[in-house]
């Protein structure tokens, strides 16, 4: 199987301006199916689900549709599905129901390597507790986290690690399975940040080990929410804040308020085209593994593309060199601040920001504050002729 890259890309309306989106870490372009699907569900006749009427029917399948399709994603079952406004949303909710079970002497840890929404929640929470926060450091030469470095952490105290599947800074991807090993040595949950992962990589949530696996479909070519996934019987020793009269059932009692089903849509349209990007297969589960490997093989190829093509202009510096990433790059160049590197590539229509995004605490550990440095993601619909474009860009400023 390949990636027929050029069928990809006509499904992308944001492709037909010209512009070449490195931004996709910070969220993909949307193809037409997954524009369609939200469109279509705004106008089909919906109201709050039930089973007497259409309308209650018809949302009450749009919420089925999207668990089914999360699950087909990620490997879990359709009962550990809960929906959010966003990731930190999520986290900051999940973080204060379990912190109600935490107390002093308690412990909590949290590596630099992650996306604030997975840092911060879980301070903010330990401390309301009074448990205590240890810190994971990241080796600053490479960007690599090892297992030895969170192990060096935990202890019988610890009640919680949250740690990043893949960095979305960096693009490190640390020893999920490995680390969940050794968190669950200690009698500890595993709270995994997927959001930058699972644009990228075929996910099994069992294989990784994850108590708890996080990400944001609007980071795989869907729109703008965020979701949560763990085993139904972890969910119901979770208690959370909910209205008096909203079920108590799993997993709803952790979604607050009405779901925004034509948002819901629009992820089940997303897990359809990503399922069908390269794989025939008869089951979505299949055709997801498959055609996610695909594009896994396609952007490691295109990452090199790009990583030799930067380290050939002088003044160039890369941040980082793990040896399993994700296709992420965040460089500088000499005798430009980053901002003025991505103002320059933006009038050559190529989006390739510069900031910390939001992974604050490893941009402060790396020496580049708030600042950060520029990120060029990749995507599949990103294209060989994209990263000449950018490479030609950075060239062209380094002169």
């Amino acid at each position: 199987m390949t990636l027929d890259v050029a069928r990809i890309r006509r499904s992308f309306p944001a492709l037909d301006h010209g512009v070449a989106y490195f931004d996709g870490p910070g969220g993909t372009q949307v193809p037409r199916e997954v524009a369609a699907a939200i469109a279509d569900t705004l106008t089909s006749g919906v109201s709050n689900r039930g089973n007497v009427t259409a309308a209650e029917r018809r949302a009450e399948s749009v919420v089925a549709g999207a668990r089914s399709a999360v699950a087909d994603l990620l490997g879990c079952t359709t009962d550990g599905v809960v929906f959010a406004r966003s990731m930190t949303q999520m986290t900051f909710d999940i973080s204060r129901a379990l912190a109600k079970q935490w107390g002093p002497g308690d412990e909590v840890v949290v590596t630099r390597l992650d996306h604030d929404a997975n840092i911060r929640p879980w301070v903010i929470a330990a401390e309301s507790a009074g448990a205590t926060v240890r810190w994971v450091d990241f080796d600053k030469e490479t960007a690599e986290l090892s297992v030895d470095h969170v192990s060096a952490q935990l202890s019988s105290h610890t009640r919680l690690v949250a740690v990043t599947g893949a960095s979305n800074l960096l693009g490190t991807r640390p020893d999920i399975p490995a680390i969940a090993a050794a968190v669950h040595e200690v009698g500890a949950l595993l709270y995994v940040d997927g959001v930058h992962l699972t644009p990228h990589a075929p996910v099994s949530v069992g294989d990784l080990g994850a108590d708890f696996y996080a990400c944001s479909p609007y980071k795989f070519l869907g729109p703008h929410h965020g979701l949560v996934v763990a085993d139904p019987a972890l969910l119901e020793e979770v208690r959370g804040d909910k209205l008096l009269p909203s079920t108590d059932a799993v997993p709803e009692r952790f979604e607050l308020g009405t779901l925004p089903y034509e948002i819901l849509a629009g992820t089940t349209a997303a897990v359809d085209f990503i399922a069908n990007l390269a794989s025939t297969a008869d089951d979505r589960r299949t055709r997801v593994l498959e055609s996610m490997a695909v594009v896994e093989d396609y952007e490691d190829q295109l990452l090199g593309q790009l990583l030799d093509g930067l380290c050939s202009i002088d003044g160039v510096r890369l941040h980082g060199s793990p040896k399993r990433r994700t296709p992420t790059v965040l460089f500088d160049l000499a005798g430009h601040s980053p901002q003025e590197v991505y103002e320059h590539l933006a009038r050559l229509d190529v989006n390739a920001p510069a900031s910390s995004f939001y992974a604050i605490e490893a941009s402060s550990w790396l020496g580049l504050g708030d600042n950060g440095a520029v990120r060029a993601g990749l995507a599949p619909y990103t294209s060989e002729e994209d990263v000449q474009r950018l490479v030609a860009g950075v060239a062209e400023l380094a002169r």
